[in-house]
């Protein structure tokens, strides 16, 4: 069967022959229909995620670890578990018995392969329990999963979105997906310290973070009171790092700002089933749109590469 093959740390995967995957008992063999490409598989062959090494200890291996397939009945379903040097980015999978689960009808295999990355979006609800009228701070917002949290943010009845990115135009536009107010995060230290301060309104009830990094620190700064006052409690939910992976966090942001810091996994499996649901739902009526750029297989080389593609979610099909 033909596949996507990387041979080197940070190498580009090529489209090449590679041995058909053969199921023994718990296995099932799935055809792919869809798989995401997410900046976390590309980290992953980069060799900078800190999930990198079993990938990097069984190159030359094949990309990608979750998708959308049919099993041999046709059942349109979504699947996991793969561990290298096997991977989605081939014509055929083997996934283990309890790694795969029926996607919901009237969802088209490339959507249902994106998903897991609205569900991040819900880490608002699900990781620091977001209430109808509160106000959420998206960092990242131009980005696909930052675009869906501003729609997300909006569904779950936020009563005001701020959203931050470096792309003016990427930002002007997040005012049609419910943003209330941008910040460009481009600009000096002091200057987005100001930005954060003078966009909060009331203050900030929830942050999903998709950046960390240079932005976060400017926003603990913002948030830091300038009096002995005690600040406003701003649940964070921690989910990316694209603006960095670290950051010097002083003692003051955290004393007496009302910070509180969570990961995106907290509460996440007792919440995922309704998650879940919910941006099935939203998905099937239209109100959660998402932004999707398709490409088959056999252009994996040149789809891996692509710098274009901001704000939509590459996702590879057959050919």
């Amino acid at each position: 069967m033909k596949a996507a093959v990387v041979d080197h740390r940070g190498g580009v995967p090529e489209y090449r022959d590679v041995d058909d995957p053969n199921p023994v008992e718990g296995q099932a063999l799935l055809r792919v229909e869809a798989v995401p490409v997410e900046n976390v598989d590309r980290a992953i062959v980069a060799g900078t995620h800190y999930t990198a090494a079993p990938f990097q200890a069984a190159l030359p291996a094949v990309p990608c670890f979750d998708g959308v397939g049919r099993t041999a009945d046709g059942t349109l379903v979504g699947f996991g578990g793969i561990e290298p040097p096997h991977g989605a980015l081939a014509e055929y999978v083997v996934v283990p018995e309890g790694h795969w689960a029926p996607i919901p009808d009237g969802i088209e295999p490339s959507t249902a392969a994106t998903l897991a990355t609205a569900i991040t979006g819900m880490s608002m609800k699900t990781a620091a329990g977001l209430q109808p009228g509160e106000t959420v701070l998206v960092q990242g917002a131009t980005g696909v999963a930052g675009r869906l949290a501003v729609q997300i943010a909006r569904l779950l009845g936020a009563g005001r979105i701020v959203a931050t990115g470096r792309d003016a135009a990427a930002l002007a536009s997040l005012a049609d997906l419910g943003a209330d107010a941008v910040i460009d995060t481009s600009v000096s230290d002091d200057d987005l310290v100001r930005a954060y301060r003078d966009a909060a309104g009331d203050g900030y009830d929830v942050v999903v973070d998709f950046l960390w990094g240079r932005p976060t620190r400017m926003l603990c700064e913002a948030l830091i009171p300038e009096t002995f006052a005690i600040g406003k409690p701003v649940r964070l939910v921690q989910v990316g790092e694209a603006a960095g992976d670290a950051f010097e966090l002083p003692a003051r942001a955290v004393r007496t700002s009302g910070l509180e810091i969570y990961g995106a996994a907290r509460n996440l499996m007792a919440g995922m089933a309704d998650a879940y649901a919910q941006v099935v739902e939203w998905v099937r009526s239209g109100e959660l749109v998402i932004d999707v750029t398709t490409m088959p297989l056999s252009r994996i080389a040149e789809a891996w590469q692509r710098t274009d593609l901001r704000g939509s979610r590459l996702v590879i099909v057959p050919d």
